[in-house]
């Protein structure tokens, strides 16, 4: 059983919101009564998700936003502020992983496009939120990282190496904030069962069993084990935890 958190009168806004880790979190947070602000590429699975934790009595607020625009981003934060007034917590969670590539073949756009919504579209929100946070004097912001950020896997430089990124901004802008009342930390899941894993299965990618194999815990991660930890870092319970990297990965980088 999971910790229950009170969020009433505090804001949330969650990237990467309309499937996987990111809905299991923004519903997480909605449960504990924060308002909700829901963004992701993905118009019509926004809208979908949206109206369904509208219709279960939730205060929410769904942005379509491409990380990888600064705009956007901006415009995201504005339109959270402008509806409810502040900005509490945030989870970076948007992000893709391209097919695996050897190193010395992967196209310049691959990397480019891996990093300009893995890295950059992290830089971007956490900059938007902390002028928000900035000026409330207070907040917690947690960026999605991955077990990626920690150790290397063959074919995945470009990925990793956004993903060990995460990891360098958090903990820079964790110890330049955490005096100003903000607390910066990051969760590196493991192989977590979302659309993305899903479709590494489905194109040979990835195979349950090697997956399995790989986590002692001996089976997938749930979205739901993210949103427990991502909240916990939003916390009270985790006053003194700034700039950390948690493993959610049942074991992998254990080894």
């Amino acid at each position: 059983m999971n910790p229950t958190y009170d969020f009433n009168g505090q804001v949330a806004l969650v990237t990467g919101a309309a499937g996987g880790m990111g809905l299991d979190t923004a519903r997480a947070f909605a449960a504990a009564g924060a308002a909700v602000v829901l963004a992701d590429v993905d118009e019509d699975a926004l809208r979908t998700a949206t109206d369904d934790l509208a219709t279960d009595g939730h205060q929410v607020l769904g942005v379509p936003c491409d990380v990888a625009d600064e705009e956007d981003v901006a415009s995201l934060v504005d339109r959270t502020v402008d509806r409810f007034g502040r900005l509490d917590m945030a989870f970076n969670n948007a992000g893709i992983m391209l097919p695996p590539t050897d190193a010395a073949d992967e196209p310049a756009e691959n990397f480019d496009r891996v990093t300009a919504i893995n890295m950059r579209g992290v830089w971007a929100c956490m900059k938007h939120e902390l002028r928000q946070m900035r000026e409330q004097g207070s907040g917690a912001i947690v960026n999605c990282s991955s077990l990626g950020g920690l150790v290397g896997n063959p074919g995945r430089a470009a990925y990793h190496a956004t993903k060990h990124g995460v990891l360098g901004m958090t903990k820079s802008a964790a110890l330049e904030y955490a005096p100003r009342g903000v607390r910066i930390n990051a969760v590196c899941p493991g192989t977590i069962e979302t659309p993305m894993v899903a479709a590494m299965i489905s194109n040979g990618e990835l195979t349950v069993d090697d997956a399995i194999a790989n986590q002692p815990i001996g089976r997938l991660g749930r979205g739901d084990e993210i949103a427990a930890a991502v909240l916990w870092l939003c916390s009270p319970g985790a006053s003194l935890i700034v700039g950390v990297a948690l493993p959610v990965d049942g074991g992998y980088t254990a080894r």
